[in-house]
């Protein structure tokens, strides 16, 4: 395997079945990511972005096809070793921050870490640090019910981001947002990408977001145009 490949997706396909009803969302997707690369996926409603950024993160399986992570076929993975994996690789942002409600930003962001088995102290440190990074050093011990949107989204990020992911996963991360705070989060969220050197891939519905990455991908009808 090329060192440099972090993923390679090979005739990746995913069938939903409702009783007689068959809807194929992928229709044999193939690409490959880089390490360290900043990969965006665009394309209509329904062309199977969402799908496949799930897959690509072990949180639903393809109907057939491949997904090698430095050349490991995660889907030969039983369950415990995919959470162990999902873990520690990979990193996850939503454009809904899907936050524990009664929780404090600190204690979200701190969950992949205790999860992970990191000492307290480090924890403690590590994250203080991260969420003063993302502007959020006077609210981190507010709970995310009282936090606006775009400090949700700043604290999703950190999440994703505090356990050192090889790859960070996007989808819609500013799509809940208005069009200044959105800016300013995807900001955040690149320079937080370049500090840490991670690969990352993004699906946007946002052409001029999408204009900011390295390399852009199409989805149309469940392929990769």
């Amino acid at each position: 395997m090329d060192s440099k490949k972090l993923l390679e997706v090979s005739a990746l396909t995913r069938v939903y079945r409702e009783g007689d009803i068959e809807t194929n969302v992928l229709r044999g997707v193939d690409f490959s990511l880089d390490a360290h690369e900043m990969t965006a996926v665009v394309g209509a409603s329904g062309s199977g972005k969402s799908t496949l950024l799930h897959i690509l993160g072990t949180l639903d399986a393809p109907t057939s096809g491949k997904v090698l992570f430095r050349g490991q076929d995660l889907f030969r993975m039983n369950h415990a070793a995919l959470s162990s994996f999902r873990n520690r690789h990979l990193g996850f942002v939503y454009q809904f921050h899907h936050l524990l409600a009664d929780f404090s930003a600190f204690e979200n962001v701190s969950m992949p870490l205790l999860i992970a088995g990191v000492p307290r102290n480090e924890i403690t440190e590590r994250v203080t640090v991260l969420l003063e990074r993302v502007g959020l050093k006077d609210r981190m011990h507010h709970r995310s019910s009282e936090l606006s949107g775009g400090e949700r989204q700043r604290v999703a990020i950190a999440r994703a981001i505090v356990n050192k992911p090889d790859l960070l996963l996007a989808d819609e991360p500013t799509g809940n947002l208005d069009h200044r705070s959105a800016g300013s989060v995807f900001d955040l969220l690149l320079e937080l990408r370049e500090e840490s050197g991670c690969a990352m891939m993004v699906v946007t519905h946002d052409r001029d977001l999408a204009s900011r990455f390295e390399r852009v991908l199409t989805m149309r009808d469940g392929v990769i145009q």
